[in-house]
């Protein structure tokens, strides 16, 4: 709501005086509630309406009414409102206008239904809409009604009439336009459309749950503990996958830290459910078949997702086994001696060396009936900041040191010459394996291997890490991946012959230098575009986060609209001038004292030492950077924006290329050119009119084709239809190849204008995808027999695979399993039948 503040006030005029939203969002206040509870989530959409002074409570309520109860098909006899103390204006337009009997309308105080931006600012009262879930859900109590803690009454839509400026003393001056914000969230709304218990229930998340249940072998509902971890992992993976496709990455504070604790407590869900391995990236192709269409940056960014989340999961796996058997042997100790708080060097030890976030932690103990020394861990990690100025070396201990802390302790860090080598010689320190380090490694199993000396870039700053190989007495290590940790570089490794490698063998590193040569050109292309973008957009603009890969660079900074096209073009001609010119890169090291004064710009999320790498391109930026780069920027050979989007609010996104690939997408562009002016016979300049000219021309040809096939079905329509009389009720069927909604309601409107009582039940079948859309219509006379066209959709929908719903007399809906139609049509047969009985 915040960046909407300046339209309340009248300070900024939007775009539209009305909009409609589906918003993402995070939230993790109630994290320990997660999984525990039927509808509380980390991830969830908001789905919102708003209005700056162009509609108030008259519209917002009884379109709100509309949309419930003829849109999404709820039975108006279990809806409710509750509406502020003294606002009679809405309870005017509740019970005088939409008909809600005055027993169905509560009043509330300002806790209730009073919405605040802040301490100061916008404000209003609301109005909030509540479902009847039954008895069933009820908490028993006499008292039990709309407001209950209970499940029964539901808050579905919350309609907040902001039309307040709140002032420091309390004060309420009207803002300059009376002001419409309603929020409903989609999961809710879907577990009562789906009439399913819980949010879990709903088609949002079965096929996370049922994939997580098969995995486990095990069957939801069965155990309440497992079905609070097969809960938690659904919700985590939603939130974990969204943050990182919106640009957030793992850190140790702010949303990263978030973002970090999240994917962690997914993780150690699954070990309960006795996953072994990674796992949460098998999650992605789910959820991108069910959310991937309105949210296409699931699938844009899915290969930095994978990365990321595998990435951190392996980085956990590493150390929670260790952590947890600490935890539980402190625990133990703990319960032996009568004590029930957890003391803080424990949990910092946790925290410190094994990556428990203190939440994680605070959520163990809870279940064990334990709190934590709050003040005892604060104190740790002030002694740790201590040690870490100091520069002091951590002393091992029983409860301190995992094994990448040991090996630094034992042999310093790591010694780097990839910035001079893509070959170098190495000796093994020391070889690790999921269950800890081994003096050697035979089979093809993946492993760690440390070296002394290594040429392969480990992956920080956004630039991702070297592959390649090392040879070894003649057997071939494929190198898969190099992470840091601490100082110790780590290469992910696999032994591609038989044989055996031993701690103490010498080896022969080889970096796959034209993947390396790809990720420099890419890499030096970022510092060249930070510059052009100050150049072109403002100097306001600072890097939010970067990714460098062989293929692609990513690029996120801060700016408050979306470029134009001749902006992007600006950076673009900028960037490759200065390629042209081909100009050496002085590459040189210096305190961060010596940097800051040369001008030199520090880059987002990166840790830097006393002594810090400048990359300078003279004469044109010089920034602080530990990664690869190339020698002259006419190395980089050409560079071409992609794409250029929001990730949120004033943080901007480009995806760009350079070298090969940028020569790769030209000629392809230019090939796709060349055929689409043969087919269309025209030039270049005439293409786009030609395009827009035949779009249009089959747009015409569309309608044309489809007001023909409706007028020949109405006027044949008696010979489309099939008749049976039901218990003194006309049903009348009708299957059609590719009609559309609309068509068949106007079908369906001559065939019901008949004096006896008739349903009419119309379907058409997709011969692109056997899918089908199915419409319901019944005569006045037929739904005072009973007879109610949304539920008959509804069981109907459900069979073919989809969903459906609307009003007694008419209703819709369809689903993607066609072949099952017949067996659809036949169960409205019998539920006509039901129907009527009743």
């Amino acid at each position: 709501m915040v960046p909407l503040k300046p339209y309340y006030l009248g300070i900024k005029e939007p775009e539209y005086p009305r909009v409609v939203t589906s918003q993402k969002c995070v939230r993790t206040n109630d994290i320990e509630n997660v999984g525990r509870t039927a509808r509380h989530h980390t991830f969830f959409e908001m789905l919102g309406n708003f209005s700056w002074g162009s509609y108030f409570k008259h519209e917002a309520i009884t379109w709100a009414w509309e949309f419930l109860t003829e849109r999404v098909g709820l039975d108006p006899e279990r809806l409710y409102a509750t509406i502020y103390l003294d606002d009679d204006e809405a309870y005017n337009v509740w019970h005088n206008e939409v008909g809600l009997p005055e027993n169905k309308i509560f009043r509330f105080g300002q806790d209730d239904n009073y919405w605040f931006m802040g301490d100061t600012g916008p404000c209003g009262p609301c109005s909030e809409i509540y479902y009847d879930r039954g008895e069933k859900y009820s908490c028993g109590k006499p008292t039990c009604g709309v407001g209950c803690d209970c499940d029964r009454y539901m808050e579905i839509w919350n309609l907040v009439f902001t039309q307040f400026d709140r002032q420091k003393d309390g004060s309420l001056p009207l803002l300059p336009h009376k002001n419409i914000d309603t929020g409903m969230g989609l999961e809710r709304l879907a577990s009562v459309v789906q009439d399913v218990d819980t949010d879990y229930e709903t088609d949002l998340f079965t096929p996370l749950i049922e994939y997580t249940c098969k995995r486990a072998g095990i069957k939801y509902g069965e155990n309440a503990k497992n079905d609070m971890a097969v809960r938690v992992i659904a919700d985590h993976v939603r939130s974990v996958a969204f943050m990182l496709a919106d640009g957030v990455l793992p850190s140790n504070d702010g949303p990263g830290y978030v973002l970090r604790r999240l994917l962690r407590r997914a993780v150690r869900f699954g070990k309960l459910l006795n996953f072994d391995g990674l796992f949460v990236c098998e999650y992605l192709p789910i959820l991108i078949d069910i959310m991937g269409d309105p949210y296409r940056e699931l699938i844009t960014q899915r290969p930095v997702i994978e990365q990321i989340i595998n990435l951190e999961e392996e980085k956990f796996n590493k150390t929670l086994k260790q952590g947890t058997e600490l935890f539980e042997s402190e625990i133990a100790a703990l319960k032996s001696k009568g004590l029930k708080e957890i003391p803080g060097d424990v949990i910092f030890t946790l925290y410190d060396t094994y990556g428990f976030p203190p939440e994680l932690t605070r959520e163990m103990a809870g279940e064990q009936d334990f709190s934590l020394d709050e003040d005892g861990f604060k104190i740790a990690m002030n002694q740790q900041r201590e040690r870490a100025r100091a520069s002091s070396k951590q002393k091992k201990s029983a409860l301190a040191g995992d094994v990448y802390t040991e090996l630094e302790n034992d042999y310093g860090s790591t010694v780097f010459t990839g910035y001079e080598k893509a070959t170098d010689s190495g000796k093994i320190l020391a070889l690790l394996t999921p269950e800890g380090r081994v003096d050697s490694i035979k089979g093809s199993s993946e492993f760690e291997i440390i070296l002394d000396t290594t040429p392969f870039y480990a992956e920080r700053g956004g630039e991702v890490g070297d592959i390649g190989e090392m040879k070894i007495n003649g057997l071939t290590l494929k190198i898969l991946n190099t992470v840091p940790h601490g100082k110790i570089i780590a290469h992910t490794a696999k032994l591609e012959s038989e044989g055996v490698i031993n701690v103490g063998d010498e080896v022969v590193c080889f970096v796959n230098n034209e993947r390396r040569s790809a990720i420099r050109r890419n890499h030096t292309a970022t510092h060249l575009l930070h510059e052009a973008l100050g150049r072109v957009l403002g100097r306001h603009v600072r890097q939010a986060g970067s990714l460098v890969t062989s293929e692609f660079l990513r690029f996120d900074f801060t700016h408050h609209s979306p470029m134009t096209d001749s902006e992007i073009a600006d950076a673009e001609r900028i960037i490759n001038q200065e390629i042209l010119n081909n100009v050496a890169l002085d590459i040189s090291e210096h305190t961060k004292d010596e940097a800051q004064a040369l001008g030199a710009k520090a880059l987002f999320d990166e840790k830097y030492g006393d002594v810090v790498r400048v990359v300078n391109v003279p004469d044109f930026s010089m920034e602080l950077c530990g990664g690869l780069h190339v020698s002259r920027t006419g190395d980089i050979g050409a560079f071409k924006i992609l794409r250029e989007e929001s990730i949120g609010s004033g943080t901007r996104r480009i995806l760009a290329t350079t070298g090969m690939n940028v020569l790769v997408m030209m000629q392809k562009l230019f090939a796709l050119r060349n055929s689409l002016t043969a087919l269309l016979m025209t030039d270049e300049d005439g293409l786009k009119d030609k395009a827009a000219a035949l779009v249009e021309d089959l747009k015409v040809l569309k309608n044309q084709i489809q007001a023909a096939k409706l007028k020949e079905l109405l006027e044949n329509s008696e010979r489309f239809l099939e008749r049976e009389e039901l218990d003194g009720v006309l049903l009348q069927t009708g299957r059609f190849p590719d009609i559309q909604a609309n068509m068949l309601r106007d079908i369906g409107d001559k065939a019901r204008a008949r004096p006896e009582p008739n349903v009419v039940i119309l379907a058409s079948l997709s011969t692109d995808d056997n899918s089908c859309q199915l419409v319901v219509m019944a005569d006045d006379n037929a739904v005072n027999m009973g007879i109610n066209a949304g539920i008959l959709v509804k069981e109907a929908c459900a069979i073919l695979g989809g969903k459906g719903g609307g009003r007694k007399n008419l209703a819709q809906g369809g689903g993607r399993d066609g072949a099952r139609l017949e067996e659809a049509l036949k169960k409205i047969h019998e539920l006509v039948k039901t129907q009527i009985s009743k």
